[in-house]
């Protein structure tokens, strides 16, 4: 798993997504490109989620499109998702990442090479043998994260990667995440942790109901808002 140098874009063109009457992406225009994270910051029900499985491919715009890499065929582009409870298979550690492997067609005379770099880029050696299962919280997402830089993807999304987890575990999950960036694997990751996508992010696009609000470096974002909208969240005050 060396570092990439693949040139990311995924370009929303007046995307709308709606499920039944309930409308949760309003025509939205976006642009993900190679470089530093990519953070989704916005009150419950923004569409952070949304947003990051259709650019997975996991959802199909209502109106709208998205290109990958210049074209709509999503195969344009290797990417991998890591939800905010990641689900653990029924085996070891070392077996969840022997069947993402084995998925992503890694030739078996490199499986063993790559599962011990995985293992080391999310500091998980000691609890190979360990059933996934009883692994605590943060250990299971740094798992997931493992399992995701398997299948070797050149973007990868990730959801509320430190929800619920203590200081010492976000700071750990912080650590992976800025390692896979610096690798050149383009990351585009959801937070309501202002603190966090002030520490991990190039860019910083804020959403409400639906709709980009605001998009620009957090230097900028969270010294100059320019939105109504940017300036409340940021102070802690409810979006209505």
């Amino acid at each position: 798993m060396g570092s990439r140098s693949d040139q990311i874009r995924i370009e929303f063109e007046d995307v709308t997504v709606t499920a039944g009457t309930v409308t949760i992406l309003k025509r939205v225009t976006l642009a993900f490109a190679s470089g530093l994270p990519t953070v989704l910051i916005g009150p419950n029900g923004a569409g952070k989620t949304t947003l990051l499985r259709t650019a997975m491919g996991l959802i199909a715009p209502s109106g709208g499109r998205i290109r990958w890499a210049g074209e709509t065929a999503p195969a344009a582009i290797r990417r991998a998702i890591v939800f905010q409870r990641p689900a653990m298979l029924r085996r070891t550690a070392g077996g969840n990442i022997r069947y993402a492997l084995r998925a992503a067609g890694t030739p078996r005379s490199r499986r063993r090479a790559e599962e011990e770099e995985l293992f080391a880029q999310v500091g998980l050696q000691h609890l190979r043998k360990r059933p996934a299962r009883r692994l605590s919280g943060g250990e299971q997402q740094r798992l997931a994260l493992a399992r995701a830089l398997a299948l070797d993807p050149a973007v990868l999304f990730l959801d509320e990667p430190t929800a619920s987890l203590d200081p010492a575990g976000t700071k750990a999950i912080e650590d992976i995440i800025q390692d896979i960036a610096r690798r050149g694997i383009k990351v585009i990751l959801s937070t309501h942790d202002l603190g966090e996508a002030k520490r991990l992010a190039g860019e910083i696009v804020l959403l409400h109901r639906g709709r980009v609000i605001e998009i620009g470096a957090p230097s900028v974002f969270f010294a100059a808002p320019r939105s109504v909208e940017a300036r409340k969240f940021i102070a802690g005050e409810l979006l209505v």
